[in-house]
């Protein structure tokens, strides 16, 4: 299925995006680290086929070039990523949305999960630390049922799937991946991605 691919984005301001590594960082590293992984992401997306690229952002950053953009909006994380799919919806396209830190993302992945759409309502893929990375639904407006769940728990991908569920979807799970929270988080993800734009970065503050 030729989806629509979006990206849930907070600028890469320092003080305001990956504050859980300090310490041991200072307040700029993290946003080092945070532009690499988003400038990863943003290539990452660009490689996979899309109907339509979009940047939901938080904050000022610049728009990826060919991108659709939308501001963020809503109390809360889990109102913003139900309004980011409510805000891109295109009439009859399924939509797969990512965040900025999970350095493991690779454009077969980003096409696979599309493609899990055809014959599934819904894939999800689950975060080790019991959120999740990536959410498709093949209709937008299913995400819905994002505002009732609890968000950043490590109950969040089981909630999110049994509500998925609830409202009667098939769900397919995309594999199980590790995002960047803790300082612990970076270097694991780091290894898992050693050629990654992240693995460098961090490489340079280690």
């Amino acid at each position: 299925m030729n989806a629509q691919l979006l990206l849930i984005a907070k600028a890469p301001v320092p003080g305001r995006v990956k504050t859980r590594l300090c310490p041991p960082c200072t307040p700029e590293q993290p946003a080092d680290l945070a532009a690499a992984a988003l400038a990863a992401t943003v290539a990452t997306l660009d490689a996979a086929p899309a109907a339509r690229r979009a940047f939901v952002l938080s904050g000022r950053s610049a728009v990826p070039a060919g991108w659709h953009h939308v501001e963020q909006r809503g109390d809360g994380f889990a109102a913003r990523l139900a309004n980011a799919f409510a805000d891109t919806a295109l009439p009859g396209t399924a939509s797969v949305l990512v965040g900025m830190d999970t350095p493991q993302l690779t454009p077969d992945l980003v096409a696979a999960a599309a493609e899990g759409l055809d014959g599934a309502d819904a894939v999800l893929g689950h975060a080790e630390d019991g959120g999740w990375w990536g959410l498709g639904l093949r209709d937008p407006d299913a995400a819905r049922v994002l505002r009732d769940v609890p968000m950043s728990t490590a109950e969040t991908g089981a909630r999110t799937e049994q509500a998925l569920r609830a409202l009667g979807l098939t769900v397919a799970r995309l594999p199980v991946l590790r995002d960047v929270d803790t300082w612990a988080d970076a270097e694991a993800a780091a290894e898992r991605a050693p050629g990654s734009r992240f693995a460098a970065a961090l490489a340079g503050i280690r």
